[in-house]
């Protein structure tokens, strides 16, 4: 868990240097400080588990195995980047490890994870369906295509301030209704952009909204990597025991602005200094460091992670740029209007 959070920070700052110079066009909004939620999560997901995530992404990509040297590519614009190199910091997505892509609109994430629940309870219908009718026809049964599958739940990742968007009461209505496999994660960072959530959001708040929906809720402290994976493991293990939809609310706190140029000037200098001193990574750190692991191995973690990501920009800089007829591939053609 500290190896990937400290390669989500490394990331980050890469991809903020590399947009603040020029080098990576685009937008990157950095997620430093929340390093936690994202590893705590994915802790405890498999392979074949599904995520979605927010413009605010690049932690769960990576938190859940996609490839950083494409990321980065992808950032950069260049061949090879993890979507070809069209979509940048805020449409990162690596289907090979289940993630589904991030998302520029605020909300849009939630409707998708649903979408992928959906799909994962009707194709173990289908799976069930077949293996009845082999039995019934009297052929011996066997492991049917896609059965690692049958258990597989949506991870959705979000901020504070999707709850205030349409597609949170839809998805959470949806969800509860037909017990869809997902852990509904809210980031709740205190700021939706560059307005502090608590004043444009009534009533309770993100836990209270999702319970009035039939989802139940649990609060933890995102600043804990070692308490997220906790509460995590627990409502995985619900989920994938049919209890349906659960939802977890991380309280967290972005360390950056709201994008790598934004100077956060509208919070107190002295409300950011504190979320610093309570940094997931040194959190964890200090724990590892009660259980008896050497601070020698600790640094050498952070300092991997560093070179890690400073060969990955230093690759994209040098690769090439995508050929322009690849501008014509993945798009649909519906034809001409009738």
């Amino acid at each position: 868990m500290l190896r990937d959070m400290a390669r989500i920070r490394a990331f980050e700052h890469e991809a903020v240097a590399a947009m603040r110079s020029g080098q990576a066009p685009g937008v990157v909004h950095p997620s430093i400080g929340q390093e936690g939620v994202a590893v705590g999560v994915c802790a405890n997901l498999r392979r074949a588990d599904r995520i979605t995530s927010t413009h605010r992404g690049h932690g769960h990509a990576i938190a859940k195995g996609a490839d950083a040297r494409a990321m980065m590519l992808e950032l950069h614009g260049r061949a090879g980047g993890s979507c070809g190199g069209k979509g940048g910091s805020m449409h990162i997505a690596d289907f090979a490890v289940g993630m589904l892509g991030a998302n520029g609109v605020v909300g849009a994430g939630i409707p998708i994870a649903c979408g992928a629940a959906q799909a994962i309870r009707l194709r173990r219908a289908v799976r069930s369906a077949e293996a009845a009718a082999r039995l019934a026809g009297g052929q011996r049964n066997r492991e049917p295509a896609g059965a690692e599958e049958d258990d597989a739940i949506v991870a959705c990742f979000f901020g504070d301030g999707a709850v205030n968007r349409g597609p949170f009461l839809e998805g959470m209505n949806w969800a509860a209704l037909y017990r869809l496999p997902v852990l509904f994660v809210c980031e709740d960072n205190g700021f939706a952009a560059f307005t502090r959530n608590s004043a444009v959001t009534a009533g309770g708040g993100p836990a209270v909204r999702a319970e009035a929906c039939g989802v139940p809720a649990i609060a933890v402290d995102g600043e804990d990597a070692l308490a997220v994976d906790a509460v995590a493991a627990e409502l995985v293990a619900r989920i994938r025991g049919g209890a349906g939809p659960q939802f977890l609310h991380a309280r967290c706190y972005r360390w950056e602005g709201h994008t790598g140029t934004d100077a956060a000037a509208y919070r107190p200098a002295e409300e950011a200094a504190a979320a610093r001193d309570r940094d997931c990574i040194r959190r964890l750190a200090a724990a590892l460091a009660t259980a008896g692991v050497a601070a020698e191995e600790i640094a050498a973690i952070e300092a991997e992670a560093a070179e890690e990501m400073a060969s990955h920009r230093a690759a994209a800089m040098a690769a090439p740029w995508p050929d322009p007829g690849a501008a014509f591939s993945d798009v649909q053609d519906a034809g001409a209007p009738a």
